[in-house]
């Protein structure tokens, strides 16, 4: 044992010198001040970094979804469209360079006239245009394309649809039905027509061969992220959305166990409402067209009525080809699932119902908490009236409560009427697609509320989880982790804002890819406030030029020299290669 001890001794001291002397070999230069003001730099943090300058992506990346990426699709199975997943890229193979526009890119079209058209060339794809001509999807012309509202289901246009829906579910005009996901959302105009009606849409679609249709969604300024029902649940915490909609989404809900409704069972609010057109809906009138027989899409309707009844769903209203079903209010429906043999059984206890970053779909039924009765669609306050009511399930949240619900509310108006008077473009129409990269409860989207924009809350992976406080309050958001790429396409976010980041999360994550990424789903023109510990910011503004972003340090509200806010903005420019 003592030959041992002595041994252990002197491997620890010999790691030891390694890593000291590693340590010692990385170069530190004076940090360079993150504006070209000329003024001193009124702190100093202890973090430096060497000046870096990232060099151009080739021009074939200009539309580089590291995380969906299909280049590498061939890597994955095909099962369940399992390569559609994110599967994010090893670190050796990280690109360190910079994501080009389009040749020929120009500022987005602002809200409200965006909803309508948008520059062809900042979109540059044709192949949904040629194979959705006849649907109406969009149309291009000249410089333009142009969204006329249609859709596979939207024969009369998509504000019809919704108007027929509105008369099926009373509750989408009286600010009982707040938030919404849209899977299969093709341009996601179901989800921008919402928007004029006060329901706040995830609007949600897969990279696939229709060739960007969530890029042409946020490039509208309507919310839409990047993602698909296959093997893994959706990065939402359970009951969240007020309602769920399908569209000739081609999801085969009946298949492989009825497994993809019950991840819609697992994220929508008691109450909540699913909303199904297209087959086998309305079969009777619509078969013909669907390349099957009557035969089958009756045979689908039954067992899709069925297995909606085994997951305490009940059908609602229906009309025409829409289809509404309410998941149950009450737990007395799902008592009966607890029979040996019964299928879909109820998921045991230690299946986490909010778990939903990189967890596999189960064929089971989350049952909601019965004591948060009060999350259900009937209890929980109409909006706008949510949005500043201190939810039940923050109580679910390590240190949250009412208390603490207030504070932050309170702290985050105070926050934003200082950033503001810093950068007076937020509240005009220069802001529209906004993204919360760190938020707890959603406080900053709460005080941008009557803003012309809309607010993706990020809640990270690591953190503890109140996203489901977020959607409680009528908001919507995801679950990420910043140590990857996010769920959306190259150029889709007009302001970045992040607080305190890197003091959570760098320990983790390196700046220099959190900061690339950054870069990546940042339009040109676009904007960021980081509100940041002094001890990360200069190492922040130095990676920052590299990225030929233009950067000034400001005072927070309170003028505090523990921290700081660094504001920039992303240069336009244009590839080398196509000039």
């Amino acid at each position: 044992m003592a030959i041992m001890f002595v041994v252990l001794c002197g491997f620890s001291f010999y790691l030891g010198g390694i890593f000291c002397s590693e340590k010692n070999k990385f170069p530190i230069e004076p940090i360079a001040r993150a504006v070209d003001s000329g003024e001193p730099t009124a702190f100093s943090g202890p973090i430096q970094v060497k000046a870096v300058s990232f060099p151009e992506c080739s021009a074939d990346f200009q539309d580089y979804t590291p995380c969906t990426d299909p280049r590498r699709w061939n890597k994955y199975g095909q099962h369940r469209l399992t390569f559609m997943e994110r599967h994010c890229p090893p670190v050796f193979e990280r690109k360190e360079c910079l994501i080009p526009p389009p040749d020929g890119y120009k500022e987005p079209i602002r809200w409200p006239k965006s909803k309508d058209e948008c520059w062809y060339r900042n979109v540059p794809y044709d192949w949904i245009n040629k194979q959705k001509s006849n649907q109406h999807w969009l149309r291009k012309e000249g410089e333009k394309f142009y969204f006329p509202g249609g859709g596979t289901m939207f024969r009369n246009g998509v504000s019809t649809y919704v108007d027929l829906m509105q008369n099926l579910i009373p509750g989408m005009k009286d600010g009982t039905v707040r938030t919404a996901i849209d899977t299969g959302c093709g341009v996601a105009s179901w989800g921008g027509d919402l928007l004029d009606r006060g329901i706040l849409t995830v609007s949600l679609a897969p990279r696939d061969n229709h060739e960007a249709q969530v890029q042409f969604a946020l490039e509208r300024g309507i919310p839409a992220i990047l993602g698909i029902i296959s093997t893994q649940r959706l990065p939402f915490p359970s009951n969240s959305f007020d309602m769920a909609h399908c569209s000739r989404c081609l999801i085969p809900w009946t298949e492989f166990g009825g497994i993809y409704l019950l991840e819609v069972h697992r994220i929508l609010r008691p109450g909540g409402f699913w909303v199904l057109s297209g087959p086998p809906i309305n079969y009777e009138q619509r078969w013909r067209g669907w390349n099957t027989t009557i035969e089958d899409q009756k045979s689908n309707y039954e067992r899709l009525e069925e297995l909606l009844a085994s997951m305490c769903f009940k059908l609602y209203n229906k009309k025409d080809d829409i289809a509404v079903w309410q998941k149950s209010e009450d737990n007395d429906c799902y008592k009966k699932l607890d029979a040996p043999d019964n299928y879909p059984p109820i998921c045991d206890d230690g299946t986490e119902p909010d778990s939903a970053w990189y967890t596999p779909l189960r064929p089971c039924v989350v049952v909601p908490n019965p004591k948060y009765k009060k999350m259900s669609l009937p209890s929980i306050p109409k909006w706008p009236e949510r949005l500043h009511v201190a939810p039940v399930r923050i109580g679910e949240v390590h240190g949250g409560s009412a208390g603490s619900f207030n504070r932050d509310d309170n702290k985050w108006k105070k926050r934003v009427n200082h950033y503001k008077k810093l950068l007076p473009v937020i509240g005009t129409d220069k802001i529209r697609n906004v993204m919360d990269m760190n938020t707890v409860f959603g406080g900053f989207a709460a005080a941008l509320i009557d803003d012309p924009l809309w607010v993706m809350n990020v809640v990270s992976s690591y953190a503890p989880n109140s996203l489901a406080v977020v959607y409680d309050r009528g908001l919507i958001g995801t679950l990420h982790d910043w140590c990857e790429a996010f769920s959306t396409y190259p150029r889709t976010y007009d302001l970045l804002h992040i607080d305190s980041l890197f003091t959570f999360e760098s320990h983790r994550c390196e700046m220099k890819y959190v900061l690339l990424e950054m870069d990546r789903i940042l339009r040109p023109n676009g904007y960021t406030i980081i509100r940041e510990s002094t001890y990360y910011l200069d190492a922040i503004g130095t990676i920052a030029k590299g990225l030929r972003w233009d950067c000034h340090v400001e005072a927070t509200e309170d003028g505090s020299e523990k921290e700081k806010v660094l504001i920039c903005q992303k240069k336009l420019w244009y590839s080398q290669q196509n000039s």
